[in-house]
């Protein structure tokens, strides 16, 4: 049996306000073209489907879209609900796609999901997991407010519900597990929606430890394998969705198995989506117009920080804006700002006075206007307030 795990698609998400939609139909013209080059018998999308509990129309329609083209041949697809999703959302139209082979679990239940595939006539058993939140499991795992023993409560409790599933592992069946935790010892990036509070919701690798022969994870945006019993990974997502993702190569994850056997791994790059890259100008202006007219990274969105010796005016903005429309943000690395540390640490000033006392220096005492604090506050990416959101989870 072939199985394509995918997952963290994040349909409707932006990038600064920038719509990533046309990207995320990329993907989908992708996947669906890789799933059948590579003759994968079923689909395992392990959660966060959408990016907000409230999704636009146009990430729905995808979806629904996505969905009715991996199955149209009678290929399973098993979906669960992450953290960001609703997960009464994600499983309302199940009545809708039951018979064409679409699974989709929105909350955590007590039976694993058993999908038959055509090509080779076996039978897997999913011990199928969404996000498990205290409130979706609609208890309260432990009283004391301490956060190492909310954390092994809460692997603990995970842990039962994953072995309660994986009852149903048969040594005739190819057995897996799916869910969308974050696991102990995984690499995270900015662009995930923290789902424990400090360590509280981490989960050990040990509560994983069903039997199954492979554990499709979704949550963290960085492919990568986690230790533990048998074979646990997370795909990543299929799009860079914020800069410190800058770098990575997207791919989705390709594994064979037969009943009893060991998984056989393989990470299949992907090429839809526009690349996020940084640029360090500390050749000020002059190096970032060369790099423009060079044609530098001209399909990426971009990341800016250019060494000046005198402020930028709205003009030089609204020019460099107009010469790239991917610069997402431009900050301005000042002498005295460098030389303080302000690059590399956090002054205990506010990012605003500092600015202030920068400016008073620059310009002999005279004080900016408050218009101008601002413009400079937009620039400067942890002061936006779409950062702050997305760092604080909100």
């Amino acid at each position: 049996m072939r199985i394509l795990h995918t997952g963290d698609w994040h349909l409707g998400k932006t990038l600064e306000g920038r719509s990533r939609l046309r990207e995320q139909e990329e993907f989908v013209d992708e996947l669906v073209k890789l799933a059948d080059d590579q003759q994968a018998d079923a689909i395992l999308m392990a959660g966060d489907v959408y990016d907000s509990v409230n999704p636009p129309a146009s990430a729905e329609q995808l979806f629904y879209e996505a969905a009715a083209r991996l199955t149209e041949n009678g290929r399973p697809l098993v979906v669960i609900a992450g953290n960001h999703d609703q997960p009464e959302r994600v499983a309302s139209v199940t009545p809708l796609v039951n018979r064409q082979g679409i699974t989709l679990v929105g909350t955590p239940v007590s039976e694993a999901v058993t999908i038959h595939t055509r090509r080779t006539g076996e039978t897997a058993h999913i011990a199928a997991l969404p996000y498990p939140s205290e409130a979706r499991l609609n208890e309260l795992l432990t009283t004391d407010g301490d956060e190492n023993v909310l954390r092994q409560a809460y692997s603990r409790r995970v842990g039962m519900l994953m072995q309660r599933l994986a009852s149903s592992f048969r040594p005739d069946t190819v057995n897996l597990a799916m869910s969308h935790i974050y696991v102990l010892g995984g690499v995270e990036s900015d662009s995930e929606r923290p789902i424990q509070v400090g360590g509280a919701y981490t989960v050990d690798p040990s509560s994983l430890s069903t039997g199954a022969q492979y554990t499709a994870l979704g949550h963290l945006h960085r492919a990568q394998a986690v230790k533990g019993d048998g074979v646990i990974r997370y795909s990543g997502s299929p799009l860079a969705y914020s800069f410190s993702e800058a770098g990575q190569s997207k791919s989705v994850t390709m594994v064979d198995l037969t009943p009893g056997g060991f998984a056989q791994v393989e990470e299949v790059l992907l090429t839809s989506g526009n690349p996020l890259v940084r640029w360090k100008a500390r050749g000020g202006l002059a190096e970032v117009y060369r790099w423009l007219d060079e044609g530098r990274d001209s399909q990426a969105y971009i990341d800016m920080e250019v060494w000046l010796e005198d402020a930028m005016s709205l003009k030089e903005i609204q020019q460099l804006r107009k010469a790239h429309e991917g610069i997402i943000h431009i900050r301005p690395v000042y002498p005295e700002m460098e030389a303080a540390g302000f690059i590399e640490q956090r002054s205990e000033l506010p990012v605003h006075e500092l600015f202030r006392k920068f400016y008073q220096r620059q310009t002999g005492g005279a004080l900016p206007e408050d218009s101008l604090v601002q413009l400079f506050l937009e620039l400067v990416d942890e002061d936006e307030p779409g950062v702050r959101e997305e760092v604080e989870g909100r």
